[in-house]
């Protein structure tokens, strides 16, 4: 055994399932490890050696071993042995987590409390974790699965790591928004929603609203700097559509999501503010689209009673209508932003491009407090005029089992931009096109009639709200940059389609959308490059 210092190493040979193990703790680096050391000393690591970093330990606690017997004579040396059991992340495919439990057995007392001591102290010191949550379920979502998966798959490994929780099961729409404006929330350390992309986006409007109350800011301003909220949401997917699970994770596992929560990972994340005329329609985090994807919802939403496979159903009608809109698009660049929608780096953990661009714009955002750079009124708008079958502005890839790329692959959660793509009048059969490569590695953008840009600010007027009302437009018209292109009117050309808005309809076509950057904040870590398989024993 080597002697423990405040920051030294601590070193035994101990046993894991009858087998004599070297266990090392580096404090350091944070990191447990054991490997086989069949030999006499502790031995060097071999190509089997396992590792768990601290952070992703859940718990540590004493093994009760009475009553026990151990006939193998590997064992007969140890004539009352003692043991700990170290519960743990376990990587599995697809970016899946999950809980696992490795038993050290110790030849003497004293040495397996010092090995719980010291691993507990480490614990101790990672302040990110939550102790108390506030759970929303929603019993309705998806396939009325909720109650049961929060129950057999999430609320097990609560109390495993000592997670104390308020649950409210919603009895109708909007009760979690409107909990969250009534509730004193200062004594969480997290809201927990349990249900679909519906469920999550309740609880983020319920959130952001009630941060800007408490801090005085008037929402209906569209211009207005949002107050990021201090506590962090965690997502148990259990609805029809995951999307932001799926993007922000890797993978709709309830078990993987409530891994993230009780290891305390953090993951920030943009927001759309949607206007019309001075007011907040609503947030939008993942897909905000007109034409093709707002016709859907719109149809969609007159069919609950077909269940799940209304989306299908509509998806079809809508692709053969083949309506295309006419109208136009302003829209300010995202010139802080280091990535592009087409450079294929999509966002993963620890992302660079996300760190970047959000010093890039507090940087711009200081010049332009100091008066060393134009303000918005002056800054440099692009207009696009025409008739589109379809207007997405995507702040995440939107990535779903069906589409593993998502509608953006290099759309990032954190960068303060959204991806705004327009895709131009064109035939059934090349919009076909388009949309098969969503499920497969294409790039989606590379056709003519597709055109993509990375914004941190957009408008948009339909045809007839144009002629009835320029007060959108009119703010579009003295920007600078015009790239108006007309053309010939559409055979199937509709006055004006709905925007789908996370799933739920905005009947206004004419919108004002800003993305506040990293505005609120997931337990999280976002999806993991490679994510290896872990042998274990």
């Amino acid at each position: 055994m080597g002697a423990m210092g405040a920051a030294e190493p601590l070193r035994s040979v101990l046993w894991v399932k009858q087998q004599r193990c070297a266990v090392s703790l580096d404090p350091a680096r944070a990191l447990l490890r054991w490997w086989r050391s069949p030999g006499p000393g502790a031995g060097a690591p071999g190509a089997d050696a396992c590792s768990v970093p601290i952070s992703e330990i859940i718990t540590v606690e004493e093994t009760d071993v009475n009553g026990k017997h151990y006939t193998s004579g590997k064992w007969q040396k140890m004539e009352k042995p003692y043991a700990f059991t170290v519960h743990r992340v376990r990587r599995a495919r697809q970016h899946r987590w999950r809980w696992a439990q490795v038993t050290f057995w110790c030849p003497e007392e004293q040495l397996c409390h010092l090995w719980l001591q010291t691993l507990r102290e480490l614990l101790e010191k990672l302040t990110s974790r939550p102790k108390h949550l506030l759970v929303f379920i929603n019993p309705f979502g998806g396939k009325g699965q909720g109650k049961r998966i929060y129950e057999r798959k999430v609320a097990p490994l609560f109390t495993l790591a000592s997670i104390t929780t308020e649950i409210i099961v919603t009895e109708r729409a909007n009760h979690a928004k409107e909990s969250l404006y009534e509730l004193n929330i200062d004594k969480y350390d997290g809201i927990v929603c349990v249900g679909g992309d519906g469920m999550f986006s309740e609880v983020l409007h319920g959130l952001v609203g009630r941060t800007q109350r408490d801090a005085g800011v008037d929402q209906d301003q569209a211009r207005a700097a949002l107050v990021p909220s201090p506590l962090r949401i965690g997502i148990i997917p259990a609805g029809s559509t995951d999307c932001v699970c799926y993007s922000t994770v890797g993978t709709n596992d309830a078990e993987t999501s409530a891994l993230h929560i009780v290891v305390g990972d953090s993951l920030p994340m943009d927001v759309s503010s949607v206007h019309h005329n001075s007011t907040l329609l609503r947030y939008s985090v993942s897909l905000l689209g007109y034409g093709f994807y707002g016709d859907i919802i719109k149809d969609s939403e007159q069919k609950r009673w077909m269940g799940l496979v209304r989306y299908d159903f509509s998806g079809l009608k809508t692709f053969l209508s083949h309506h295309c809109y006419e109208g136009t698009v302003s829209f300010l660049p995202a010139q802080h932003t280091v990535g592009s929608p087409r450079d294929r780096k999509p966002c993963r953990a620890g992302c660079f491009v996300c760190r970047q661009s959000k010093r890039q714009l507090e940087e711009e955002r200081k010049r332009s407090l100091y008066g060393l750079e134009s303000a918005e009124e002056v800054e440099e708008w692009k207009v696009v005029c025409g008739q589109f079958l379809a207007i997405n502005a995507t702040n995440m890839s939107c990535a779903c089992p069906r589409s593993p790329q998502g509608l953006s692959p290099a759309a990032h959660l954190g960068d303060g931009s959204s991806d705004l793509i327009l895709i131009r009048k064109c035939s059934r059969f090349n919009f076909l096109r388009f949309l098969v490569r969503h499920t497969n590695q294409g790039d989606q953008f590379d056709f003519t009639f597709v055109e993509v840009y990375r914004v941190k600010k957009f408008q948009f007027v339909s045809k007839p709200a144009e002629d009835k009302d320029g007060s959108v437009r009119g703010r579009g018209k003295k920007r600078l940059g015009q790239l108006c292109s007309d053309r010939p009117p559409c055979c199937c050309a509709v006055s004006s389609s709905a925007w789908n808005c996370d799933g739920e309809v905005l009947s206004s076509p004419a919108i004002e959308v800003r993305v506040h950057c990293q505005l609120v904040r997931l337990f999280a870590r976002g999806i993991e490059e490679n994510s290896k398989q872990e042998s274990h024993r």
